[in-house]
């Protein structure tokens, strides 16, 4: 029997002091923004829609898994009878049990728990380096020299704190790729030797302003192996930064909650920031969501306009000096010179990467939270459907159903219609019911008597074009001010919903709920079935089906599939698979999916004792719930933005060496160019050396 993994850091998950500091502003040891008194999910069992009454009026979702066997969301998992490798032996590498078993996609032999200061990967496959923060992508730009950075320079180079990831298709250029990454945020004092964080320069912020945002990248691949390089020139290659022009989009276009001294028409914002998860639409876009954008604005506390200063708290804008200090260099990010600039933040923005030219839009009828994945699906009819997380301590999930067509092709006309498409439509939040009782839910993580955490729901309508469904409030502030109107409707609050993907198998939405180490504090909501842990440490991930498969249905049914932790650890359940057959993890954060419809979860802060990493896992079949470690990554750094293809997976290493007490005179890594060499986020591509495809 193993011991439970110990701690190593009293931060929310097992991440470190000084990740809190520069990725959310220190967001989960500032009082929770939400204090409405929504419902709880235990609190509504008792619905004329039950999850039975819905299940039996619903069509049965069959997946076609590789075993061929059907599962429906009303049925219960069966676990599996062959015995799967082990996950726990040796040090960077399952032991070896002959032919590794899995699901197919899955068919390796699972990476062990460690903190090695490396990207470790199974045996039999190998990785190479795709591209560094720092590295020329447009012409002129400059190789790094860290000791002669400039904002300039940056400017034209990869950004900093890779995140999420989109892989597109260059139809006239065989063996090369379209890479377009996002930069959440910037670590300035792993970035600038001798960094005095209450003295910044104003070159050392401006070129943090230059390394947020995104880069799009052409990446040619060996004919070879799976390694893909960055080019350093090509005519698509772009850098999208914290100074990039946007334009604003939508039913809130022009409000007069956008408009400042530099756009008194609210319709041009300069920059992104703070992006996370996102999605590639089906007409050939990228999405990002600006997540944590309230760090970086100044002087919350000291406005006294008293809506403000409610609408400031709501978002998690408050004290005086930020953290980055921008605003002494920067009028736009003090508060009481520009009060309406943290509103032009929290959206959805949506560039071309086919179209270095395009100018990158924010799409206010998406609403304004901290945006954590954007991942579309269409109806029958063409319509396209987005799925959104709200990644804060007791906030929401969302989902945006467009009113109109795509059209197919790549026409002008086609090409001018679809980029309207995310403009129009109705924006939901939702609500989540259980079917168990509440004495059932005591915040163990105990399974209630019928074996799952399961239950229905319903999507509660916001706004449509310039409606409001939000009594006592506009179309306009349901869009700007989106928290509120949820808090209004009563909407589930939930544990830090995180990255969102719809399965192209099934159609079946999975969530991953990263943690939340407020469930059940004093004054805090306590543990529901959508949320059945208290002091969650762990985190879940949540299997959601539509009513009738139709993604813009109002109602839909839900199960935990994982409820995350140690396996030893009675309160964890991976689908009813063996626990003992299966991988620790813990914090999922950004999730995909293979072509054999495996789920693949990357972690962020593992509460385990052992770094972050890269997890597969079968979500059908006599298989269904077997986690399998897939790789790790190295001191201090989070798996983001993870590309499962048939002959290659590509992970984004963000933050490497993020270690309390970390500097660059005092590196806490040497990952990814060895002792001495500054410390890189950076992309990495993993392939099998024999050339076969990832895990078959």
């Amino acid at each position: 029997m193993r011991k439970l993994l110990p701690l190593i850091s009293s931060h929310p998950g097992g991440r470190s002091a000084l990740t809190c500091r520069y990725r959310c502003g220190d967001a989960c040891f500032h009082e929770v923004p939400n204090t409405s008194g929504n419902a709880y999910v235990g609190d509504v069992i008792a619905s004329a829609l039950s999850r039975r009454n819905v299940l039996r009026a619903s069509a049965v979702v069959t997946v076609a898994a590789a075993t061929g066997a059907a599962v429906g969301l009303g049925q219960a998992p069966q676990a599996s009878a062959t015995p799967a490798v082990a996950a726990h032996g040796g040090k960077g590498h399952g032991k070896s049990h002959g032919k590794a078993q899995g699901a197919r996609g899955l068919r390796f032999e699972p990476v062990a728990p460690n903190t090695k200061d490396a990207v470790v990967i199974p045996r039999g496959y190998d990785q190479n380096i795709v591209i560094r923060w720092g590295e020329p992508i447009l012409r002129g730009g400059s190789d790094f020299d860290p000791n002669r950075q400039s904002a300039k320079a940056q400017a034209k180079q990869f950004g900093y704190n890779n995140d999420y990831m989109a892989v597109l298709d260059l139809p006239h250029e065989r063996h090369r790729q379209l890479l377009v990454v996002n930069h959440e945020y910037t670590d300035e004092v792993l970035m600038f030797a001798g960094y005095d964080a209450d003295n910044p320069t104003r070159e050392q912020a401006e070129i943090a302003i230059a390394a947020h945002g995104l880069s799009v990248v052409v990446a040619a691949e060996d004919r070879r192996s799976g390694k893909l390089t960055a080019l350093r020139r090509h005519h698509l290659n772009r850098r999208i930064t914290g100074s990039t022009a946007f334009e604003v989009t939508g039913p809130a276009a022009g409000s007069s909650y956008l408009r400042t001294s530099a756009d008194p028409r609210g319709k041009r914002i300069l920059g992104t920031l703070n992006n996370c998860g996102g999605g590639i639409t089906p007409w050939g876009t990228v999405l990002s969501g600006e997540e944590n954008f309230n760090q970086y604005f100044a002087n919350g506390s000291k406005v006294t306009d008293p809506k403000i200063k409610e609408r400031y708290a709501r978002y998690g804008i408050g004290g005086e000096a930020s953290e980055r200090k921008w605003e002494r260099f920067d009028k736009r990010f003090d508060t009481l010179k520009e009060p309406n600039e943290p509103n032009r933040f929290g959206w959805v923005i949506e560039i071309d990467p086919y179209d270095p030219d395009s100018t990158p839009r924010k799409l206010t009828a998406l609403g304004r939270f901290k945006h954590e994945a954007a991942e579309p699906r269409l109806t029958d009819d063409g319509r396209p459907v987005l799925y959104m997380g709200d990644d804060e301590r007791f906030d929401y999930f969302y989902k945006f159903v467009s009113a109109k067509r795509m059209k197919k092709g790549n026409s002008r006309a086609a090409r001018e219609h679809n980029r309207t498409l995310l403009d129009e439509g109705t924006l939901y939040v939702a609500k989540f019911t259980g079917d168990s009782p509440a004495q059932e839910i005591d915040g163990t993580g105990k399974l209630p008597q019928d074996g799952e955490f399961d239950g229905s729901g319903q999507w509660i309508p916001l706004a449509t074009g310039t409606t409001s469904h939000v009594d006592g409030m506009s179309a306009e502030e349901v869009y700007v001010f989106t928290r509120f109107a949820a808090d209004k409707v009563g909407a589930t609050k939930m544990d830090r919903p995180e990255d969102v993907e719809p399965s192209p198998r099934t159609g079946r939405v999975y969530i991953a709920l990263t943690n939340n180490k407020d469930r059940g504090a004093k004054g805090k909501p306590a543990a529901d079935e959508a949320n059945p842990r208290n002091a969650n440490k762990h985190g879940q991930i949540l299997e959601l089906a539509e009513h009738w498969d139709d993604p813009a249905a109002d109602r839909f049914n839900w199960r935990l599939f994982l409820v995350c932790g140690d396996p030893n650890d009675p309160s964890t359940y991976f689908a009813g698979f063996p626990k003992d057959k299966v991988s620790p993890i813990s914090c999922p954060d950004n999730i995909t999916f293979d072509a054999y419809g495996n789920l693949w979860i990357s972690t962020d802060g593992s509460a385990l004792g052992t770094h972050d990493g890269l997890f597969g896992v079968a979500t059908a079949g006599e298989r269904r719930g077997e986690v399998k470690q897939f790789l790790t990554v190295p001191n201090g750094a989070e798996t983001c933005g993870p590309i499962v293809q048939d002959q290659r997976v590509l992970v984004a290493v963000q933050h490497p060496g993020e270690i309390d007490g970390a500097s660059v005179e005092k590196p806490k890594s040497a990952w990814p160019d060895g002792p001495g060499k500054l410390v890189r986020p950076a992309v990495v591509s993993v392939w099998r050396r024999d050339g076969g495809d990832i895990g078959a």
